[in-house]
């Protein structure tokens, strides 16, 4: 057996020298800052350094409670430490990348839990398919996304999102990644997070091709009167928001989410980008922009056959539907795949269709892949264990099972291939896994 070469090196970045991790000739370079911002301000740049600067250890997430797929997609991120300072990135690549595609990714989360940082996205197999791999971790609720009244900005997490882009455009080749061949993408609301991308301005000539899995694009629109509502009582939750505890701001959070469940289908969803405010556009003007968007960057766009289904079976008639025998099964399986085509599968196909009749190349995906037992099926994330390789194994989605390595293969060969080579390397505008 031979054993495996692992040691530490000195990388120098814009900012100063970093000490990254190398094994078995993969670069891991964790926790490196990539902005820095005041509670409820505009991210800014890091200040440089000079001495060799740690980066060896994972960063911060963002202050969050536990989420409530952790039954579904297992405790991602349990582990680390959280901080309102969570502006960084983890970079992983091949010792020996030169001028190599960069793909920066994104988490899911709802917009409140979730952290690039999490060992569960941890990216060699990626790395080894010869691009750079960013994560990005960004603040989440009302940090990042429902700024009390009294403040000049908001849509917070996504202006991080944007700084780490710059951070990237900056950064990248000191560690062999090409600033010009950038892809970006993201899961679940990191997918949502990558149109609101695609829509600011702010983002231009930063990025060349974006991935959208399972995003719940559907959620996007109609929300002004949710949100209006939610910092109005958000102000009469906290006092001075600014002298809070961040233990307080995450009582008042899951205050609010009980506050927004009133509000339809997008009460689902209570934090997110708020259209109108900077970095983003007015609602109106959206689709004119991802016209424009859609003439110079490749899109790839997709979601699992059976998305909905943890959410579902949140819902106590769901319960009971599947204690009802092979009939009741059935009927649950139907309204698991038309609440995912509801949310998930139609606005995927309108955005593909909106792309290509705007001379934009796209392609689409299904991820169909199940465990033999249980009732998830193919459900939201399911994806995400055979496109990176951290442990899954308390991730009940599986069934015990460990992902198909041939499937997790192709996964990656088609993420990677779409880095590289846009819609052209993946041979197809409609895969399915």
């Amino acid at each position: 057996m031979t054993e495996r070469a692992i040691h530490e090196t000195t990388i120098t970045t814009p900012a100063g020298p970093i000490t990254v991790s190398v094994d078995d000739g993969v670069v891991r370079a964790r926790g490196i800052p990539y902005a820095t911002a005041d509670r409820f301000g505009l991210p800014r740049p890091v200040p440089s350094w000079t001495g060799p600067r740690p980066a060896v250890d994972r960063g911060p997430a963002a202050p969050q409670d536990p989420s409530r797929l952790d039954t579904v997609a297992g405790a991602v991120g349990a582990d680390l430490g959280q901080s309102e300072d969570c502006q960084v990135v983890s970079v992983t690549a091949m010792a020996d990348a030169h001028d190599h595609p960069v793909l920066v990714w994104f988490h899911g989360g709802a917009y409140v839990s979730g952290a690039g940082e999490a060992p569960q996205y941890d990216a060699d197999d990626l790395a080894r398919e010869g691009i750079v791999v960013v994560r990005v971790t960004y603040r989440l609720g009302v940090l990042g996304y429902l700024t009390p009244p009294g403040h000049d900005h908001d849509n917070l997490g996504l202006h991080d999102q944007i700084a780490a882009l710059r951070w990237v455009r900056a950064s990248i080749g000191a560690f062999g990644g090409d600033p010009d061949r950038v892809t970006i993408a993201g899961h679940s609301a990191g997918g949502d997070a990558v149109v609101s991308m695609m829509l600011a301005a702010d983002a231009d000539g930063l990025y060349q091709r974006a991935i959208v899995q399972s995003a719940p694009l559907g959620l996007r629109v109609g929300r002004t009167e949710m949100v209006e509502a939610l910092r109005a009582r958000l102000g009469g939750l906290l006092g001075d928001p600014s002298t809070a505890s961040t233990d307080e701001i995450l009582t008042a959070q899951r205050e609010l989410a009980v506050v927004a469940s009133s509000y339809k289908s997008v009460g689902a969803l209570p934090f997110g980008t708020r259209m109108g405010i900077a970095p983003l556009p007015a609602e109106q003007t959206a689709a004119a922009r991802l016209a424009e968007v859609a003439q110079r960057c490749e899109l790839f766009i997709g979601h699992t056959s059976e998305d909905a289904s943890p959410y579902v079976l949140l819902d106590p008639r769901a319960e009971r539907l599947t204690r009802a025998g092979f009939l009741g099964r059935a009927v649950y399986r139907l309204v698991v795949r038309r609440v995912t085509h509801a949310v998930f599968g139609r606005s995927a196909q309108g955005l593909a269709a909106q792309w290509t009749d705007a001379g934009g190349a796209a392609a689409q995906y299904v991820f169909g892949w199940a465990p033999r037992t249980g009732l998830l099926g193919a459900c939201h994330s399911i994806e995400l264990p055979f496109l990176f390789s951290g442990s899954w194994s308390d991730a009940m989605m599986l069934g015990g099972q460990e992902p198909d390595p041939r499937v997790a293969a192709r996964v990656r060969r088609s993420w990677a291939a779409f880095v590289r080579d846009g819609v052209a390397g993946l041979g197809s505008r409609s895969l399915t896994f």
